[in-house]
């Protein structure tokens, strides 16, 4: 099962990947967790073709699998962007206006929460607290958390970013 002929996102993972992933961690107690965020972690995302080899690895359901993948935000089962944006929802950012920020920020990617750009660029996250209240409202942009950002910050980081990323 090769990911280049599937229709999750594009190469980047192979049946074989998952077998080595599945093998090294099978005999951990619970191994379904450490399983998942290994292929999450190594591939980005967990291919759903992948989920019934992880099942019968493992002997368990494709369902209780899949409901695992789908229960826990941190798992995903398509490719993310290159750059993920995380926009703090939390109620101190909300206070300082995370809420505008989102909508700016939406509007800038041209995607909702959950979606990734057309150009696979970034992928754009609601998160429930980054633990920056004191600088509100918060973004973090791939690794890097930015505090009391207003539209016109996300603007300048957003070009900053951008700008980097072509001159490469």
């Amino acid at each position: 099962m090769d990911a280049s002929k599937s229709g999750n996102g594009g190469a980047g993972w192979d049946a074989r990947m998952i077998d080595e992933i599945v093998a090294g961690l099978a005999d951990k107690p619970g191994a379904l967790m450490p399983v998942l965020q290994a292929v999450n972690e190594r591939v980005g995302f967990i291919p759903p073709d992948a989920v019934p080899a992880i099942a019968r690895a493992l002997n368990l359901s494709r369902a209780e699998v899949h409901g695992v993948i789908s229960f826990y935000r941190d798992f995903r089962t398509e490719r993310p962007g290159r750059k993920i944006i995380r926009v703090c929802r939390a109620e101190s950012c909300q206070a300082m206006g995370a809420v505008a920020l989102a909508g700016h920020i939406q509007s800038r990617l041209g995607v909702g929460f959950g979606q990734t750009s057309a150009d696979g660029d970034f992928t754009l996250e609601p998160v429930y607290c980054l633990g920056n209240c004191a600088c509100s409202p918060a973004i973090v942009v791939g690794d890097d958390l930015y505090g009391r950002v207003t539209p016109k910050r996300f603007d300048e980081i957003f070009f900053s970013v951008t700008s980097s990323r072509s001159s490469r």
